[in-house]
């Protein structure tokens, strides 16, 4: 099965969604590995089963460790191994799930361009109304202390220090500002600004093999740009700031997609 599914996609990944007992996991790795895939594993709520994937030589792993804080032994643990530990903390274990944070805080119903490339109906569903019965997501508004995504980070921003990898996942939440949310939850624990947005780019490159096409601004890469107004080592939230994307060579305004070089094109206009 990973000998056709590697040869018909051409990727370097592949994920092994809690299969079966322990050493079938470990009969994918070695498949996996045969044919030069990258195996990553969903997090599954259990930390005993997380660790058995680090041991075993997992590549990644996906939504965070199921309690905190933890001790200097997972968090060596987890950065010798060199996985790539995704916490998807817009879906926080634990407790409520970050996305929820926002959506109470802030109004994202209103955001310009949301509202400009989401229709509308299904901005509406996710916006208007949260909580058990009357949205989507587990819960509406929380109390502050209740979050717990502050404290996951803060494991994050450990396995860092220690010298692992982190990568930013936002678990298709939302579309648009799920990203941003993920990455600005992910330096709430104490991350540098310049660690978060590693994590963003090289670091989570290299986690799905593609650093030598992506991740950092190197000759011979792929001219894949993001342009912000405002600098993000000063404040992580200006990572929302985008004002020019530079796609395949191509460069689009930020607020509109319509294309600006070499052509100019509104968006969704034929050639």
């Amino acid at each position: 099965m990973l000998t056709r599914y590697s040869k018909y996609y051409d990727t370097q990944t592949i994920k092994m969604y809690m299969s079966g007992n322990r050493q079938q996991r470990q009969w994918i790795i070695m498949a996996a590995k045969e044919q030069g895939l990258m195996p990553t594993t969903e997090g599954g709520l259990d930390l005993k089963y997380n660790l058995e994937m680090l041991i075993d030589g997992y590549s990644g792993q996906e939504h965070s460790y199921p309690v905190y804080p933890l001790y200097n032994d997972v968090v060596t643990l987890t950065a010798r191994s060199g996985i790539a530990y995704t916490p998807t903390l817009i879906v926080s274990y634990g407790g409520p799930f970050g996305e929820n944070y926002f959506y109470t805080r802030e109004n994202p119903h209103d955001d310009p361009k949301l509202r400009r490339f989401t229709p509308h109906d299904q901005l509406d569903q996710r916006t208007r109304r949260r909580g058990a019965g009357t949205g989507p997501g587990p819960g509406g508004w929380f109390m502050e202390d209740e979050h717990v995504f502050q404290d996951h980070a803060a494991v994050a921003n450990d396995i860092i220090e220690a010298g692992g990898r982190i990568g930013v996942g936002s678990h298709g939440q939302l579309q648009g500002l799920g990203y941003h949310w993920e990455l600005w939850m992910l330096q709430s624990g104490g991350m540098t600004e310049h660690d978060a947005l590693r994590a963003a780019t090289i670091l989570g490159a290299e986690s799905i093999g593609l650093d030598s096409d992506v991740g950092s601004i190197e000759s011979g890469k792929l001219a894949d740009l993001v342009i912000l107004g405002a600098n993000p080592l000063d404040d992580i939230r200006n990572t929302n700031t985008v004002d020019r994307v530079m796609k395949n060579w191509r460069l689009y305004e930020g607020d509109t997609l319509n294309e600006v070089w070499p052509r100019q094109r509104p968006l969704g206009e034929l050639t």
